[in-house]
């Protein structure tokens, strides 16, 4: 017990205090797990002969993984992807493997090695692809969706591949491989004689058999979920939840390993089949804590596996070969983009996303071992290269991220920014969600504009509607001339990039003095760049929508709808003057924790806040006495009480408050240009 508490706490501590340090350089989570675990392997050697179970076992977090995809999945969207799971996933497995086993054989292999390398080269690490995606918020684009399509189809193709291979041995043994055949996770006594008895039937048997274990999870998956959820939710214990939500995706797993399938695509399908049911969003608040921890504990053991003795002795044929490999892989997949119209920076991150090889090809290797088609010095330096391939992939996805920068600089889809032949009163830069809003409420009162977007996706998308905008970079000097910066009077900057509406800011208040400049910013700090650019109206993008939520929060705990708004309202009106104050403290480039001043001053302000708001408060309970004893309050008392608790303004700035309580934030520098009649 004792030295199972001292090892897990080595593991834990290598996680803690590397992984966090990669997430923060920029690095992912992925090239931590995968440091901490050279750090625990090879390096320190604290890792022991426990590391191959523990693989075995971390295998689990890919399963629940799929799982956890397929629940996102409307089986119509599955249906919908057949094309392209069948032929970008097909031809991606197909072409990689007879490029590598022509390159292997023209090297001095024999047929059957090459073509089992090329099989286990084709495949690609499902686990640390997909993590890279969700971690960047990449599954939602064209790259992602193909990435993850041509994984799923190498996913199926393990089964097939799996079949072939005793076919290309010199001495067939006759048993019938199966695709976790030797797993850890089937090695107990319970499950042996089911796993004896499955290689004893004959292929039909086993056919039939798995059919019906896949019809059984569908229709499980449509007839008895419901009944069994409220069974198990009906006892009011939170545990069982996480039991039932377990058990039924260790449940699939295991009878998909039975009859020789992939247990994360079945649990896949099965993800896929609940996707509509209404106890989804459970099942996802159950499983995704433990398959965050087997995911990281399996990068973690992917480092451990990488024998640096083995590196030190053969360095450049080892890395010569892991390179090669990947150069390989990304020539097809880039030719394959081209064939199935992935453009710009979702080529990239398709074809370099997919460039390694994955864990599934440390099972096909140990296959081909067993078979006697690869012998163990070959089958060793093909797991080093599987594993440097994995280890050098989170170093691709920084590739990917500096390419689609470089493309989005060069602007989007490589296409020239759009003449704009009319001009507007008002020029509207971005039109995503904040945008939009602010281009309906001018349309809705006949004021002309001009709006201009960097992604031509969005601006097709708003021409369905009628919306006429134009292509280009808002913060080129030569577009914002274009669109009429010289002659327009409000310049709305909407983009969702804090650094170009800062770019885009500068640029317009250098072209002109006079011109009214609305900003929308990301947060405080993106606030006060703004401030120093010169915008005139600053917009803390999420502050009006938590308050409206603080507001009925407060209705919900006893407030009456008055005190609520005038609470609101007040502190609306407290925060905004902080905010113009602390805007003057701020340095650029100076992290707040370390602005002294600007701490000290944020503290004072709170505790005016609290005694202006609690001000605000007695004045609003006074509305409920007598009418001779004291006249109800109004807003304008109210905010007379507030303006008492503020400190004297700057000079520089004054603050111009909504007369609505949720209003958004506004400085208005009186140095700058009158506001627009």
């Amino acid at each position: 017990m004792e030295g199972f508490l001292l090892q897990a706490s080595f593991y834990l501590a290598a996680a803690v205090l590397i992984v966090p340090l990669c997430v923060r350089f920029g690095l992912g989570s992925v090239l931590g797990y995968l440091a901490a675990g050279i750090l625990m392997g090879p390096v320190l050697g604290v890792a022991g002969t426990e590391t191959k179970d523990l693989q075995h076992f971390a295998e689990f977090g890919v399963v629940l993984m799929l799982f956890l995809i397929g629940l996102e999945l409307d089986p119509k969207a599955l249906w919908a992807m057949r094309h392209r799971l069948l032929g970008l996933g097909g031809l991606q497995v197909l072409g990689t493997t007879a490029l590598v086993a022509l390159i292997l054989e023209l090297l001095g292999l024999s047929w059957a090695q090459s073509i089992t390398l090329g099989l286990i080269m084709s495949l690609s690490s499902t686990a640390i692809v997909l993590q890279s995606l969700s971690e960047k918020n990449l599954m939602a684009t064209l790259g992602g969706r193909s990435s993850f399509t041509v994984l799923l189809a190498q996913d199926i193709a393990v089964v097939p591949m799996l079949a072939l291979i005793p076919l290309l041995a010199v001495d067939k043994a006759g048993v019938r491989a199966t695709a976790y055949e030797g797993s850890q996770l089937i090695e107990d006594s319970a499950a042996e004689p089911l796993l004896s008895l499955m290689q004893t039937l004959p292929g039909w048997a086993v056919t039939l058999a798995t059919l019906a274990i896949i019809g059984a999870i569908i229709g499980a998956g449509h007839f008895l979920t419901r009944p069994v959820f409220r069974f198990v939710n009906a006892s009011k214990l939170p545990e069982m939840s996480t039991f039932i939500s377990l058990l039924t995706v260790m449940a699939i797993a295991f009878l998909m390993m039975l009859v020789g399938l992939s247990p994360a695509l079945g649990t896949f399908v099965a993800g896929v089949v609940l996707a509509n049911s209404e106890f989804r969003h459970q099942l996802e608040a159950d499983i995704k804590p433990f398959k965050g921890i087997l995911m990281g504990l399996f990068f973690m053991t992917v480092g451990m596996g990488i024998d640096l003795s083995v590196l030190a002795s053969q360095p450049f044929t080892i890395l010569g070969l892991t390179m090669g490999l990947m150069l390989i892989k990304a020539a097809v997949l880039l030719a394959l983009s081209f064939g199935f119209k992935i453009k710009g920076k979702d080529r990239w991150l398709f074809s370099l996303g997919l460039a390694q090889a994955g864990e599934f090809g440390f099972l096909v290797a140990a296959f081909g071992v067993q078979q006697t088609i690869l012998d163990d010095d070959i089958g060793h330096l093909t797991m080093m290269v599987i594993s440097l391939s994995m280890l050098f992939t989170p170093a691709l996805f920084i590739l990917q991220t500096r390419i689609a920068a470089y493309l989005a600089a060069r602007n989007p889809d490589n296409r020239p920014a759009d003449t704009i032949d009319h001009g507007g009163d008002v020029i509207i830069a971005g039109i995503g969600r904040f945008g939009q809003v602010v281009q309906r409420v001018a349309a809705l009162s006949n004021i002309s504009t001009v709006v201009l977007d960097g992604d031509i996706r969005a601006l097709d998308r708003l021409r369905n509607f009628g919306v006429r905008g134009f292509f280009g970079d808002p913060a080129k000097p030569e577009l914002l001339h274009a669109a009429g910066i010289d002659t327009a009077r409000i310049l709305v900057v909407a983009v969702d990039d804090p650094q170009a509406a800062l770019k885009i800011v500068t640029i317009a208040r250098a072209a002109r003095a006079d011109l009214h400049i609305i900003a929308r910013a990301h947060d405080r700090i993106h606030v006060y760049e703004l401030y120093k650019g010169g915008a005139n109206d600053i917009i803390l993008e999420t502050f009006d929508a938590s308050l409206r939520a603080g507001r009925f929060m407060l209705e919900n705990m006893g407030f009456s709808e008055y005190e609520a708004a005038n609470f609101s309202k007040a502190f609306y009106a407290m925060d905004r003057s902080a905010l113009r104050e602390l805007a003057e403290l701020w340095v650029p480039g100076q992290p707040i924790h370390l602005n002294k001043a600007y701490i000290e001053h944020s503290r004072v302000l709170e505790e005016k806040l609290k005694m202006a708001l609690l001000e605000a408060k007695t004045v609003d309970h006074a509305r409920a006495a007598p009418a001779d004893a004291k006249p109800s309050p109004t807003p304008e008392t109210t905010q007379e009480l507030i303006s008492e608790q503020i400190s004297a303004p700057i000079n520089k700035t004054t603050i111009e408050v909504d007369a609505s309580p949720l209003g958004e934030a506004k400085l208005k520098p009186q140095a700058r240009a009158a506001k627009v009649k």
